[in-house]
């Protein structure tokens, strides 16, 4: 019985990573696919920088609700917690389906395929795991995003603090947990590569972030 519902657990959190927020409202309230325009990528940063604020809000929370329910799918097939061992592999439940959740966003079979970055995702399932250090994520995204109003810059900040907040402050005793945070940034590094050109470049878009954006393609 475990394993039919470690399957079914490991199915229903990639299909809550399949979710394509950006595309749905995109097409739903603006008549846009957010994929044709920007970056190219359905995800909140692109959604900010194409249809503005209000929709990149929108989208970014409800793609960080995918990665923290999916992560918490663990609470229904995970062991029942009586000492570090056990509290071990729960985390390691959790982190393994925050992860299929994130490829789920990444490769969303409700959209063909092209999904996202997976940044939000990716911090839902860090809140799930270890709200702390979720916290620290969520100040240095909202300091460099206030500073710059870059949020790819923000996204790829954030990302670095988690593996540094874990390993100099909160000193988690489940070592996955800092070996997944490092993971974390060789993904946002990977998936964040051509922003990160354009940001080197002086090329990379800013947001508007306290006044609606109309759609527009942006090189």
């Amino acid at each position: 019985m475990i394993s039919i519902y470690l399957i079914g657990a490991v199915v229903i959190a990639y299909l809550f990573g399949s979710i394509p927020t950006a595309v749905w409202i995109g097409q739903a309230f603006y008549g846009v696919d957010v994929r044709e325009y920007g970056s190219g990528n359905a995800g909140a940063t692109n959604t900010f920088r194409v249809l503005g604020t209000r929709a990149g809000v929108i989208v970014m929370v409800i793609d960080i609700l995918k990665g923290f329910t999916a992560t918490n799918l663990a609470y229904f097939i995970g062991p029942s917690v009586t000492g570090p061992q056990d509290a071990a592999q729960f985390v390691n439940y959790k982190l393994a389906l925050g992860v299929i959740a994130v490829v789920g966003h990444l490769f969303p079979v409700f959209a063909g395929f092209r999904g996202g970055k997976g940044v939000a995702t990716l911090f839902g399932m860090v809140l799930a795991v270890h709200f702390p250090a979720a916290m620290v994520c969520v100040s240095v995204f909202v300091l460099v995003l206030l500073l710059t109003r870059y949020v790819s810059l923000s996204s790829i900040l954030a990302g670095f603090s988690f593996p540094f907040s874990i390993a100099l402050w909160f000193h988690s005793p489940v070592k996955s947990i800092l070996l997944y945070a490092i993971c974390i940034c060789a993904l946002v590094l990977v998936t964040h590569q051509k922003n990160i050109e354009r940001l080197l470049k002086g090329k990379e878009s800013k947001v508007s972030l306290f006044r609606k954006k109309k759609t527009q393609e942006v090189t």
